[in-house]
């Protein structure tokens, strides 16, 4: 699975720049590439995100989670997410599960990952817990 530039380009804008808040990639199966489908300004919250992710069609989605700490000091975090929900085509999640660890690895400063298959796999409380 080939990965688009663009993939790349845009994640190093939201690791250095913080220019995205959030990043959901589609695989183009025509073209057998990863593709950006949506790009959420750092204006855009948590809802925001999850509205982007298809109820019944895989994606993977990068998101910058800012958080505080117990003493109070403005941290953040990057995610990685590889939103499979039950409902997605077998054929999906296979592509989607196969291609994925080769995806990452093009995405250098991931710091962690999360594997969702329905919204409470990756509500806002685990999150948090996975932030500390």
């Amino acid at each position: 699975m080939a990965v688009h530039d663009d993939c790349k380009l845009r994640f190093m804008e939201l690791k250095a720049k913080r220019t995205h808040r959030f990043i959901v990639y589609k695989i183009e199966e025509a073209q057998k590439q990863v593709v950006v489908e949506t790009l959420g300004d750092p204006a855009k919250g948590y809802e925001d995100f999850t509205k982007c992710l298809p109820a019944d069609e895989c994606r993977y989605a990068v998101y910058d989670f800012e958080y505080l700490t117990e003493g109070n000091v403005p941290k953040s975090r990057i995610f990685f997410i590889g939103w499979s929900p039950d409902t997605a085509r077998v054929r999906s999640k296979m592509i989607y599960a196969s291609s994925k660890d080769r995806f990452k690895r093009e995405l250098d400063g991931i710091q962690i990952e999360l594997q969702a298959t329905d919204p409470s796999e990756m509500d806002l409380d685990v999150f948090k817990s996975r932030a500390n």
